[in-house]
């Protein structure tokens, strides 16, 4: 018997939700350090901008630190001011390979504050375009997209731009 409803399988997600696959350890500390199927886009001194696993649209990114550190107030004025470098970058580049319309930038300290990973400081780098949102998230607590975060992460290291 059929409900007429056509399904999109992301099975995926299950892995995160279940916290199943996790690396030992801070994935903002291991993340760096990977070479094969690694997700970072660029690396600073100080900071680096890594794909988010889960992202909320494609090219969502984190601009992390290297140290490991929980609280946007422990980070020393050059990681500050290179965490802001990395984010406009970002932002520059993923309007340069994708026609990002705006974004949402934040960051979200504590896991009371919704941080899914609260002890190591990220900002999020959320790339949004007009009528970006519909009912899937919503109704089908799905969030369709349209690209491999792999290719994802090729497009914007090629337009990353060298210090």
């Amino acid at each position: 018997m059929t409900d007429g409803l056509e399904r999109l399988w992301t099975p995926h997600r299950m892995t995160y939700i279940a916290g199943q696959n996790q690396p030992p350890g801070c994935p903002f500390c291991v993340a760096p350090t990977l070479e094969d199927g690694s997700l970072v886009v660029a690396r600073g001194k100080l900071v680096y901008a890594v794909l988010n696993l889960y992202p909320y649209n494609p090219g969502h990114l984190l601009v992390c630190p290297y140290r490991h550190l929980p609280d946007y107030t422990d980070i020393d004025a050059d990681e500050t001011a290179e965490l802001a470098h990395f984010t406009q970058t970002a932002m520059r580049v993923i309007r340069q390979v994708s026609g990002a319309h705006g974004f949402n930038i934040g960051m979200n300290q504590g896991s009371v504050a919704g941080a899914g990973i609260a002890a190591h400081l990220h900002q999020h780098v959320v790339p949004r375009w007009g009528g970006d949102s519909n009912f899937m998230p919503v109704v089908g607590q799905t969030k369709v997209l349209p690209q491999l975060l792999t290719d994802t992460r090729d497009l914007l290291i090629d337009a990353w731009p060298e210090d």
